[in-house]
């Protein structure tokens, strides 16, 4: 197994997830391009898990923890690390130790940078992203917010931890119409996948709704708002992991378009 740098070859694999097998994966995968374009002059890196045959079978992306959505300071950040577990496609990889290399990789290359420490969000529930993985890497808790639980690990002393951002309120409804606000800060193509969706359902019901996209790629705007990727009908939040469908979602507007009076 061998870590690397994520080169021109590998770019659209990454896009997708190393999900190129999916058609679903695709939807929307300009919202991830974006991102990485902007983002990569901020010190995005990306590192690939490729087995003996060559093939990538994992991947990890860490950025400065000041240019990302999560308040902290001198940390890298980990947006997310992904072994492909699928038999679809390039295979199941999942057991063989890519994930564990990835992340020594990219603890490696944060302390070689200057980095004081190292974030990650997991959650407490035993789905991707396990807090209790983390943990057995010599992670700890920093903070919580319902299933996702903000984990660190301090290089230095007198490292702080990190902390989520608070959530904020919304801005108002549009009175006499559905509204449908969209946070979306590009990272993530499963949490693009739900606004392009509500984008395509609300245009399709016609003008009785109003969207509204608030992007948070900026961390100011993150912090004014406290969301990250979110969907909201009117002031109900809408689950986006995993990423609902188009039909369920243009079922929930279709739901609130009918109560109008």
């Amino acid at each position: 197994m061998q870590v690397v740098d994520l080169s021109e070859e590998h770019r659209e694999l990454y896009f997708v997830c190393l999900e190129d097998w999916s058609e679903e994966l695709k939807e929307g995968v300009g919202r991830k391009r974006d991102w990485f374009a902007k983002m990569k002059e901020r010190g995005l890196r990306v590192k690939l898990a490729l087995d003996d045959r060559g093939v990538v079978g994992g991947m990890i992306q860490y950025a400065p923890i000041e240019w990302t959505h999560v308040e902290g300071q001198g940390l890298y950040f980990i947006y997310c690390i992904w072994v492909h577990g699928h038999k679809k496609g390039r295979g199941n990889f999942m057991g063989r130790g890519m994930g564990k290399a990835l992340l020594k990789a990219a603890e490696d290359d944060a302390r070689a940078l200057g980095a004081k420490g190292m974030a990650a969000w997991g959650l407490s529930l035993p789905f991707w992203m396990k807090a209790s993985w983390f943990k057995k890497q010599g992670y700890q808790k920093a903070d919580k917010d319902g299933m996702a639980v903000l984990m660190w690990k301090p290089f230095v002393e007198g490292a702080r931890p990190p902390r989520w951002v608070k959530e904020g309120a919304l801005p108002p409804l549009v009175p006499g119409k559905v509204t449908v606000t969209i946070f979306n800060n590009g990272w993530c193509q499963a949490q693009n996948l739900p606004a392009e969706r509500a984008i395509r359902a609300a245009r399709e019901l016609g003008d009785k709704v109003v969207v509204r996209e608030i992007s948070t790629f900026e961390p100011a705007d993150a912090r004014k708002w406290g969301q990250c990727d979110a969907l909201f009908i009117d002031d109900e939040q809408v689950r986006t992991g995993p990423p609902p469908s188009y039909e369920k979602i243009q079922k929930l507007i279709g739901k609130r378009v009918r109560k109008l009076r």
